[in-house]
């Protein structure tokens, strides 16, 4: 049986830095800038823009919305904590359901 949590760490959070990454990716942040910001490999974010990685959760308008403003402001330079901000993200996907795959997100299992 799959825990909360496990479900967190192998699907939510790949979620999450996947979304960020296309974001800033689509807002015309380089590759390897992105990864910079968010602070994992830039082959991760080549991975998550091709699909290949963090693409198994469908954020709803709420949660899409909190990532581009977190996006826009690691395009912008603002500081950001980066883990309080991703844990907020989290937290909106939690509060529609325990799981993370409630009202706020469903996967596309």
């Amino acid at each position: 049986m799959e825990s909360p949590c496990q479900r967190i760490v192998w699907d939510v959070l790949p979620a999450i830095r996947a979304a960020i990454a296309v974001e800033l990716v689509k807002c015309g942040v380089a590759q390897v800038e992105a990864a910079r910001m968010l602070e994992i490999a830039p082959s991760a974010v080549s991975q998550y823009l091709s699909g290949k990685r963090g693409y198994r959760i469908e954020f709803e308008n709420d949660v899409k919305r909190s990532i581009e403003l977190l996006a826009e402001d690691l395009k912008d330079g603002k500081k950001v904590n980066l883990v309080k901000r991703t844990c907020e993200i989290c937290r909106q996907l939690r509060d529609g359901d325990e799981q993370c795959g409630g009202p706020s997100g469903t996967t596309s299992e």
